[in-house]
Protein backbone atom coordinates (compact mmCIF):
# COMPACT_ATOMS: atom_id res chain seq x y z
CA UNK A 1 0.00 0.00 0.00
CA UNK A 2 2.79 2.63 0.91
CA UNK A 3 4.97 1.78 -2.36
CA UNK A 4 1.48 2.50 -4.25
CA UNK A 5 1.23 5.35 -2.50
CA UNK A 6 4.48 7.07 -2.94
CA UNK A 7 4.20 6.32 -6.68
CA UNK A 8 0.71 8.28 -7.04
CA UNK A 9 2.96 11.12 -5.50
CA UNK A 10 5.74 11.01 -7.78
CA UNK A 11 3.38 10.19 -11.27
CA UNK A 12 1.31 13.42 -10.02
CA UNK A 13 4.87 15.39 -9.07
CA UNK A 14 5.76 14.22 -12.45
CA UNK A 15 2.45 15.45 -14.29
CA UNK A 16 2.33 19.00 -12.69
CA UNK A 17 5.92 19.36 -13.33
CA UNK A 18 5.87 18.44 -16.56
CA UNK A 19 2.71 20.77 -17.44
CA UNK A 20 4.25 23.73 -16.03
CA UNK A 21 7.11 23.24 -18.23
CA UNK A 22 5.14 22.60 -21.57
CA UNK A 23 2.40 25.40 -20.77
CA UNK A 24 1.68 28.55 -23.30
CA UNK A 25 -1.25 29.47 -20.50
CA UNK A 26 -0.72 31.54 -17.08
CA UNK A 27 -4.43 29.44 -15.79
CA UNK A 28 -2.98 25.75 -17.12
CA UNK A 29 0.05 27.08 -15.14
CA UNK A 30 -1.07 27.40 -11.93
CA UNK A 31 -3.43 23.87 -12.35
CA UNK A 32 -0.39 22.50 -12.98
CA UNK A 33 1.13 23.79 -9.84
CA UNK A 34 -1.79 22.89 -8.00
CA UNK A 35 -1.64 19.62 -8.99
CA UNK A 36 1.92 19.49 -7.85
CA UNK A 37 1.06 20.20 -5.12
CA UNK A 38 -1.49 17.34 -4.36
CA UNK A 39 1.35 15.04 -5.02
CA UNK A 40 2.95 16.61 -1.73
CA UNK A 41 -0.23 15.77 0.14
CA UNK A 42 -0.23 12.21 -0.89
CA UNK A 43 3.60 12.17 -0.44
CA UNK A 44 2.81 13.77 3.46
CA UNK A 45 0.44 11.00 3.68
CA UNK A 46 2.17 8.10 2.95
CA UNK A 47 5.32 9.13 4.79
CA UNK A 48 3.35 9.09 8.04
CA UNK A 49 0.84 5.70 7.33
CA UNK A 50 1.32 2.79 9.66
CA UNK A 51 -0.73 -0.07 8.95
CA UNK A 52 -3.19 -0.82 12.35
CA UNK A 53 -2.33 2.47 13.99
CA UNK A 54 -5.00 4.37 15.33
CA UNK A 55 -5.68 7.87 15.90
CA UNK A 56 -3.44 9.92 18.54
CA UNK A 57 -6.34 10.44 20.71
CA UNK A 58 -6.57 8.78 24.30
CA UNK A 59 -10.31 8.67 26.58
CA UNK A 60 -8.70 6.35 28.58
CA UNK A 61 -5.24 5.29 29.89
CA UNK A 62 -3.72 3.35 26.91
CA UNK A 63 -3.31 -0.37 27.38
CA UNK A 64 0.14 -1.58 28.78
CA UNK A 65 2.85 -1.47 26.34
CA UNK A 66 4.13 1.04 23.69
CA UNK A 67 0.64 1.89 21.63
CA UNK A 68 1.07 1.96 18.01
CA UNK A 69 -0.34 5.57 16.70
CA UNK A 70 -0.09 7.65 13.85
CA UNK A 71 2.44 10.84 13.71
CA UNK A 72 -0.08 13.88 14.21
CA UNK A 73 2.89 16.09 13.21
CA UNK A 74 2.69 14.67 9.46
CA UNK A 75 -1.13 15.03 9.51
CA UNK A 76 -0.66 18.83 10.75
CA UNK A 77 1.79 19.42 8.04
CA UNK A 78 -0.78 17.70 5.61
CA UNK A 79 -3.20 20.65 6.71
CA UNK A 80 -0.74 23.46 6.69
CA UNK A 81 0.37 22.23 2.85
CA UNK A 82 -3.39 22.38 1.73
CA UNK A 83 -3.97 25.95 3.37
CA UNK A 84 -0.56 27.45 1.71
CA UNK A 85 -1.77 25.68 -1.50
CA UNK A 86 -4.76 27.24 -1.60
CA UNK A 87 -3.42 30.75 -0.80
CA UNK A 88 -0.85 30.83 -3.49
CA UNK A 89 -3.41 29.21 -5.63
CA UNK A 90 -5.31 32.01 -5.30
CA UNK A 91 -2.55 34.78 -5.06
CA UNK A 92 -1.52 32.97 -8.75
CA UNK A 93 -4.94 33.46 -10.16
CA UNK A 94 -5.38 37.22 -8.82
CA UNK A 95 -2.00 37.86 -10.97
CA UNK A 96 -3.07 35.69 -13.78
CA UNK A 97 -6.38 38.24 -13.93
CA UNK A 98 -4.56 41.21 -13.57
CA UNK A 99 -1.85 40.25 -16.50
CA UNK A 100 -4.91 39.26 -18.23
CA UNK A 101 -6.18 43.16 -17.89
CA UNK A 102 -3.52 44.74 -18.55
CA UNK A 103 -1.85 43.05 -21.35
CA UNK A 104 -4.58 41.86 -22.94
CA UNK A 105 -2.80 37.62 -23.32
CA UNK A 106 -2.18 35.01 -20.78
CA UNK A 107 0.38 33.79 -23.12
CA UNK A 108 3.62 34.27 -20.60
CA UNK A 109 6.34 34.68 -24.34
CA UNK A 110 3.92 37.55 -25.32
CA UNK A 111 4.48 39.57 -22.12
CA UNK A 112 7.35 41.83 -23.36
CA UNK A 113 6.48 44.16 -20.66
CA UNK A 114 7.80 42.04 -18.00
CA UNK A 115 10.99 40.99 -19.12
CA UNK A 116 14.04 41.92 -17.18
Amino acid sequence: MTLLAYGVAAWLMLIGCLGIVVTRDLVHGVVSFTVTQAGTYVLLLAVGFQRGATAPVFTSPPPPGPPQVVDPVVQALTLTDIVVSASITALLLALTVQIRKRHGTRDPDELGALRG
